[in-house]
């Protein structure tokens, strides 16, 4: 199971290289990215899981409309969110508190009850994603290189930012709980999932036609590019878009792999270290501000992300059976 796991990060990674170089030379490019990840694994879900649409869904397709209207949304405002003065680093520490927002809405719809270390690392997640956003208010609201007047106009955007952040964080959970009932109803279905909640949100982009055809012209009107190897030249943007929607398809795949043949526990141990590598890679491209607070904040949401998974007690076997394994080969 490591090289699926393995399979995920560095398809994550690539897949953050080129969407960090797409958004840092045209910034707001966000709908049309998420357009073409969503039309490209439609396209190959239709042909490979719903056969051209002759095969019947397992869950009965409203249940499908109800979560994708809930997916389609947390994309949407996710992305948008990067207009409002959130800072990547931010935005990614953010989501991160998606397991607050699910352990929360699981205690009050669900009725869950957990342990003593549960409640314990909600509180160092919490604790953390509230260091790092008090800090980047104090960054926003301290720019020196704007008036009072501007300074107070950024610092709003920022504001209603964090609160579309919050939006999308609880829609997230919500969706998990709504994901979760479904499959206990109808049994698991993650492929059939991931193809309807990719294919049924498409005319939900007629919305965003005019932004997603005002980023094409101005993809068409990057600078040449020529594709190692096959020599085929074209405008740059949309060679990172090509390179974008490849390897987050590989991400995706690889998460799927990862949901139907190994325990929850490795999948939030390897989501975890994608948002490790995505918070790294966003702070050495961009540039952006990282105080020792954030990097504190920053630490008490992995520490308390690692100790709701209960690393620590899984890791003692885990080493086990690694040091085992060249023997038995």
């Amino acid at each position: 199971l490591e090289p699926n796991a393995m399979f995920v990060l560095c398809g994550f990674t690539l897949m953050l290289v080129c969407l960090l170089h797409a958004h840092r030379q045209l910034p707001g490019c966000g709908n049309i990215v998420t357009f073409s990840q969503f039309l490209f694994i439609a396209v190959e879900g239709l042909i490979f899981e719903a056969n051209f649409g002759r095969k019947k869904p397992a869950i009965p397709i409203r249940y499908y409309f109800i979560m994708v209207a809930m997916f389609f949304t947390v994309s949407v405002v996710n992305n948008y969110a990067l207009n409002l003065n959130i800072a990547m680093p931010l935005h990614m520490i953010f989501r991160s508190g998606s397991l607050i927002a699910s352990m929360a809405l699981g205690i009050i719809i669900l009725k869950k009850r957990y342990s003593i270390s549960k409640y314990t690392s909600i509180a160092l997640v919490s604790v953390g994603i509230f260091t790092c956003t008090f800090m980047s208010a104090k960054q926003v609201a301290s720019d020196s290189s704007l008036n009072e007047e501007d300074g107070l106009q950024v610092f709003l955007w920022w504001l209603l930012g964090i609160a579309a952040l919050t939006f999308a964080l609880l829609m997230s959970a919500r969706m998990g709980i709504f994901q979760e009932m479904l499959y206990k109803q109808f049994g698991k279905h993650s492929k059939e999932a991931l193809f309807y909640n990719h294919a049924l949100p498409l005319p939900g982009f007629l919305l965003l036609a005019p932004n997603i055809y005002h980023h094409a012209l101005l993809f068409n009107q990057s600078e040449p590019f020529q594709v190692p190897v096959i020599g085929l030249t074209l405008p740059i943007m949309w060679f990172y878009l090509l390179m974008n929607v490849i390897t987050q398809y590989v991400c995706i795949r690889g998460v799927f792999i990862l949901t139907t043949e190994c325990t929850s526990l490795t999948v939030t141990l390897v989501v975890t270290l994608r948002k490790f590598v995505s918070l790294i890679f966003s702070i050495l491209y961009f540039h952006n501000p990282f105080t020792a607070w954030h990097w504190l904040g920053t630490s008490f949401v992995f520490v308390g992300t690692l100790m709701y998974t209960e690393m620590w007690n899984n890791l003692g076997p885990f080493l086990a059976r690694w040091r085992k394994r060249p023997k038995e080969e």
